[in-house]
């Protein structure tokens, strides 16, 4: 059953249309994330659905409920914001605990569901702290837990990770992880941050320009990118991108580009076959690159040009040439080895994409 379903939503500022037209929908007790670059639309689509912000046209639904026109307090949602937006006056229990006794529960009530929160997140020992005393992580907890002790349907999130630092990310996002396993609560995500696409989310949405460019499954959208746009987006480092051109070589099926030549894998075959596309992308993922060939899998050998060697403990990041295009490539190498120089270096061609160069759409 849907938890959250927007139909035909569209949102314009004035004369301008950020959202042209939006249909999504998201399971109840999913963990949705949605992911762009800046301008997207996605904090947009997000502050829609909480009513944050009006829709120019079409319709949302929380729990089968038409809330369109619902004010954001009657839509059974809880939001946690980018900022903390805590209350520095008041102590940990009661920055959890005011919407309750805003909206006169009784105190039994409230004291039962501020101490259930404050277990689920770890913050027992600091109900009686003041925002000051806190770190970065724990204000963010504590934000989180203001939303918990709502009892809500459905939780939303707007970056609320973008403020900490890099480990603090990292420990937030599986404490994040395992709340909803908790809650089993419809959870909607925003981030730019596609490792926290990849790492939370039963479901990414990808959007740029307002539109959604695909949806999908942390592994479907990364091993089976719609286009060009989501290859880009999905993955870290980036996948490298060549201009090259398909080609019949006596019955053999390749791709011929400058510094290349690779054959095409299997599943990508039958497409090619079919296809008048002569001008394509070639797309190769950094962590698909070998130093030597072991014998394993079908990996073709390319000569690059290195420029710079990055240690990165067990692996090396390598900032190269292929011909006169630029490739990155991570190499497994162990901690010993010395910094890699040019040569020939191996690529998995059963891991190699293809789209049309001039629609972006894959093969």
């Amino acid at each position: 059953m849907p938890g959250v379903e927007l139909i035909d939503v569209a949102k314009s500022f004035g004369s301008t249309e950020v959202i042209p037209k939006l249909n999504l929908s998201i399971d109840e007790g999913e963990f949705a994330v949605i992911v762009g670059p800046s301008g997207c639309g996605k904090s947009t689509t997000l502050r829609m659905i909480c009513g944050l912000e009006p829709v120019t046209s079409g319709s949302i639904f929380i729990k089968d409920r038409n809330v369109t026109k619902a004010a954001p307090k009657a839509r059974d949602i809880a939001m946690v914001f980018q900022s903390y937006a805590l209350y520095p006056h008041m102590d940990v229990a009661g920055n959890m605990s005011f919407a309750l006794r805003l909206a006169g529960r009784p105190k039994e009530e409230i004291k039962r569901r501020v101490d259930h929160a404050a277990q689920l997140l770890e913050l027992t020992d600091y109900l009686h702290r003041k925002p000051r005393d806190l770190s970065g992580g724990q204000r963010q907890r504590v934000a989180m837990g203001r939303s918990i002790v709502r009892d809500a349907y459905c939780f939303l999130f707007d970056e609320p990770l973008s403020n900490l630092d890099a480990k603090l990310r990292s420990s937030m996002r599986t404490e994040l992880a395992l709340l909803h396993k908790q809650l089993e609560r419809t959870m909607v995500y925003v981030t730019h941050d596609q490792i926290e696409a990849m790492t939370m989310a039963d479901r990414i949405v990808i959007m740029d320009q307002g539109e959604i460019q695909q949806v999908g499954t942390p592994r479907e959208v990364y091993t089976s990118p719609r286009n060009r746009f989501v290859a880009g987006f999905i993955g870290s480092p980036s996948m490298n991108f060549l201009d090259a051109q398909l080609q019949d070589e006596r019955g053999e099926l390749v791709v011929r580009g400058d510094g290349f030549r690779l054959p095409i894998p299997d599943r990508l075959q039958q497409q090619v076959q079919n296809t008048t596309v002569t001008e394509c992308t070639v797309g190769l993922r950094p962590e698909h690159f070998f130093a030597r060939n072991d014998g394993s899998g079908n990996l073709a050998a390319l000569k690059l040009n290195v420029d710079v060697a990055e240690y990165i403990g067990s692996s090396q990041f390598l900032a190269a040439h292929l011909g006169e295009q630029a490739v990155t490539a991570t190499v497994d190498v162990g901690p010993d080895a010395e910094p890699m120089q040019s040569g020939e270096y191996y690529f998995d061609t059963n891991r190699l994409y293809l789209f049309d160069r001039r629609t972006g759409m894959a093969l």
